[in-house]
C-alpha cells in the first residue's frame, strides 16, 4: 500500500508540474502549431495576385514587401506553409454591350496567359494544377500548386461556349458575378438592386454547363436569391470561395445562417476570407474614408482604368494607408467565424479563401507568411489535427473531387 501511495503521489506531482509548465511557458503551443501547420496539406481558394502582374517591379519568385507589393509570393508561400492557391482571373464589371463584352473576354484571356507565363518562369517553385489530386502530387515535387479561378462571370458575356474555353485554359471555378449585376445573376451589392430576381435564364444555362464540365460554381458575391437558385438547380456541391458568416459580421457579402444550412445540405463549402470589413464591424474612420474617396474621385472607376493609370491610383491609395493606417480585424475575430459555422453545420463545410491582394489583411495575419497564426488560434480553441486537415484543404478537395467525378464529358 505504501509503495502504491508513493507512486500515486509521484504521478500526481508530474501531472501538476506539466500543467504548470504548459501554463507558464509563454505563448502556449506556438512552435507546436507552426510544426503542425507545416505538416498539413493547405490551399487558399481565392487570391487576386494576378492583378499584381501588371505593376512595375512585380516578381513572385522573390520575397516582396507585403505593405506595398503582393501579399503572396512563392517564398512567402513556403514560409507560411501554403501548398496551393487559386489565382483568379478578375475582370471588373463594365458595360454589358458588344464592345464591353469583347473587352472583358480579351482582358480575361490576357490574364490567363499571364498566369501560365508567370508559373512557367518560376517552374522550379510552382506548377499549374488542374485537378483535386494535383495539390498533393505537385507538393511531392517540392513545388507550389497554382490553380486558376475566374472571379466574375462577366467575361462569359452571353456566349455559353466561353465557359468551356475558360475551363480548357485551366479555370476550375467561376464566381458568377462580382459587385454588380451581370448577364448571369444579381449581385449582393449592386446599388441598383436586383435585376433578374436571382439567376437569369442564361445564368441557369451557365450553371448547367459548369456542372457538365466539372467546374465548381462559386456563390461568393451573388445575391441571396441567386444563391438559393443555384442551390436548387446545381447537380453538384458549390463553393463560396471567399465569404464569411453574416451572423458574426453583418455584411451582405457574407452568408446568412439559413444559407449556411442550405450549403451544408448541398454538400458544399464556405471558404473564409480575411477582408477586415467582412470579418468584424469596422469603427468609423472619417479621415481615412475621405482620403480614400478623394483618390477614387481623382481617377474614376478602377474597372475603367488602363494599367498605367491603375499604377498611379495604387500609389496614391497606398499613400493614404501610410497617412491613416487601417484599423484591422484580427485572427481571433476571423476564427469566431469558424466557430460559428462549425457550431451551426459542422467542421465538414468550412475552409480557407483569404482574398489576399484583393483587400485581405488582418492585424496578425497580414500576408501569407503569417498563416500559421490561424492554426495556432484554432488549436487554442480545441480544434484537432483532423479538423485542421479538413479546414485547410480536405473540405475543398472533397467538393472538387465530387464535381470532377460528376462531369458529363
Amino acid at each position: 500500500m505504501f509503495i502504491k501511495a508513493i507512486k500515486s503521489f509521484l504521478i500526481l506531482s508530474l501531472f501538476i508540474l506539466n500543467s504548470c509548465v504548459t501554463e507558464y511557458s509563454g505563448e502556449p503551443g506556438k512552435e507546436k502549431a507552426f510544426k503542425i501547420h507545416h505538416e498539413l496539406l493547405t490551399v487558399d481558394s481565392h487570391t487576386d495576385t494576378p492583378l499584381r502582374f501588371f505593376r512595375p517591379g512585380t516578381n513572385l519568385g522573390i520575397k516582396s514587401d507585403p505593405g506595398k507589393g503582393s501579399k503572396l509570393d512563392f517564398p512567402g508561400m513556403q514560409e507560411g506553409g501554403l501548398d496551393g492557391v487559386f489565382w483568379v482571373v478578375f475582370v471588373g464589371q463594365g458595360e454589358r454591350t458588344a464592345e464591353g463584352n469583347e473587352y472583358a473576354k480579351k482582358r480575361a484571356l490576357i490574364l490567363f496567359d499571364s498566369i501560365h507565363a508567370v508559373v512557367e518562369r518560376n517552374s522550379v517553385q510552382a506548377e499549374i494544377a488542374l485537378s483535386s489530386a494535383d495539390l498533393e502530387a505537385i507538393g511531392r515535387k517540392g513545388k507550389r500548386a497554382i490553380y486558376i479561378g475566374m472571379e466574375n462571370g462577366y467575361p462569359v458575356a452571353r456566349d455559353l461556349s466561353m465557359v468551356s474555353r475558360y475551363y480548357d485554359l485551366g479555370a476550375r471555378y467561376i464566381t458568377l458575378c462580382h459587385s454588380s449585376n451581370n448577364d448571369i445573376c444579381d449581385s449582393s451589392t449592386d446599388r441598383e438592386g436586383p435585376e433578374h430576381g436571382g439567376l437569369s435564364d442564361f445564368g441557369r444555362e451557365v450553371v448547367a454547363e459548369m456542372n457538365r464540365l466539372g467546374m465548381m460554381i462559386d456563390v461568393s458575391h451573388i445575391s441571396d436569391q441567386a444563391f438559393y437558385n443555384v442551390i436548387e438547380i446545381s447537380t453538384t456541391p458549390v463553393i463560396a470561395s471567399h465569404s464569411n458568416a453574416r451572423e458574426v459580421c453583418d455584411n451582405p457579402r457574407n452568408l446568412s445562417d439559413d444559407m449556411l444550412l442550405k450549403l451544408a445540405e448541398n454538400g458544399g463549402v464556405i471558404q473564409l476570407c480575411m477582408v477586415s470589413f467582412y470579418t468584424a464591424r469596422a469603427e468609423p474612420f472619417p479621415e481615412r474614408d475621405s482620403a480614400k474617396q478623394a483618390v477614387r474621385d481623382k481617377y474614376g472607376d478602377w474597372n475603367e482604368l488602363d494599367d498605367s493609370t491603375r499604377n498611379l491610383f495604387s500609389a496614391d491609395w497606398y499613400a493614404v494607408d501610410d497617412a491613416f493606417p487601417p484599423r484591422l480585424a484580427n485572427v481571433s475575430q476571423f476564427c469566431d467565424h469558424v466557430d460559428h459555422i462549425v457550431d451551426l453545420i459542422g467542421i465538414d463545410y468550412v475552409g480557407f479563401g483569404s482574398d489576399f491582394d484583393g483587400g485581405a489583411e488582418l492585424a496578425d495575419c497580414y500576408d501569407v507568411t503569417e498563416l500559421p497564426n490561424v492554426t495556432l488560434e484554432l488549436l487554442k480553441r480545441g480544434y484537432s489535427k483532423s479538423d485542421l486537415r479538413k479546414f485547410w484543404s480536405g473540405n475543398l478537395l472533397r467538393v472538387m473531387r465530387e464535381v470532377e467525378n460528376a462531369a458529363l464529358l
